[in-house]
């Protein structure tokens, strides 16, 4: 996936309203951009950051610019839109990049499912179960190279892993595929301590048979592309939020 047009870098002022951000661009002009991340995103969005906005003159958008990466130490990105995850991932089906999810002839996005909820991506082959493949947007780093899931409570997300284990009950393939927008992210796990809902269901949709993946991401001011996958921690995981308390309780 490429920008549509060339990012301009900028220094985050502040982010608000959560889709609203005031940056200083680089000629000293404050703009007003979108923010396409309804999240907490946590530590990305730190006033006086470096980020990367995409402008545009399309007469219909009121926002001239809109938020797309924020750089990180060591020369790494990160990109802050929720949207981009499930267009690179189509991309990538479409050219059989994604080993585990390979062999399917055909890819149909946002079909609905479950209780008034749409999978991202049913894959179907003749002579196999179809697949139901939903996606996550992951970039949240707090410790080592560790890419962590959720930074914020997603009772919808629990949601959905209720609903992927109900595919499996029913004899169905169920795939939860995360997907870091980090480039200095190696590993994958979830952060029990700020959603232990999520990671309850987490375990049972991984004990019932819900396929957990996460990949990894090319990140350029030009563009984002999928990467190669990274390891889950096998572990389960609401049992690491009272280890994580245990760590915070230590003097």
């Amino acid at each position: 996936m490429r920008f549509q047009t060339p990012l301009v870098p900028a220094r985050l002022l502040r982010r608000y309203k959560r889709f609203l951000a005031d940056a200083e661009l680089s000629c000293g002009t404050v703009v007003t951009a979108h923010c396409p991340n309804p999240g907490s995103m946590m530590g990305l969005a730190e006033p006086g950051m470096r980020i990367w906005l995409e402008p545009n003159d399309d007469p219909r958008k009121k926002l001239k610019h809109a938020w797309r990466l924020v750089e990180l130490p060591e020369g790494h990105l990160a990109g802050i839109d929720t949207g981009v995850p499930n267009r690179i991932v189509g991309e990538a089906l479409a050219a059989g990049r994604i080993e585990a999810l390979s062999g399917y002839t055909t890819i149909r996005p946002e079909q609905r499912y479950g209780t008034n909820s749409r999978i991202d991506f049913l894959l179907s082959a003749p002579g196999r179960p179809d697949a139901y493949v939903e996606i996550k947007n992951v970039h949240l780093r707090r410790a080592g190279d560790w890419a962590e899931f959720p930074d914020c409570v997603t009772a919808r997300g629990a949601k959905h892993l209720e609903e992927l284990r109900a595919i499996v009950a029913g004899g169905g393939r169920a795939v939860m595929l995360y997907v870091s927008q980090r480039s200095d992210c190696a590993r994958f796990r979830l952060a029990p301590d700020l959603d232990p809902g999520y990671a309850a269901a987490f375990d049972r949709a991984r004990e019932a048979g819900v396929e957990m993946l996460c990949h990894g991401t090319r990140i350029a001011v030009s563009g984002i592309e999928l990467a190669g996958p990274l390891p889950v921690d096998p572990a389960p995981q609401a049992a690491r939020s009272a280890l994580l308390e245990i760590d915070t309780e230590s003097p």
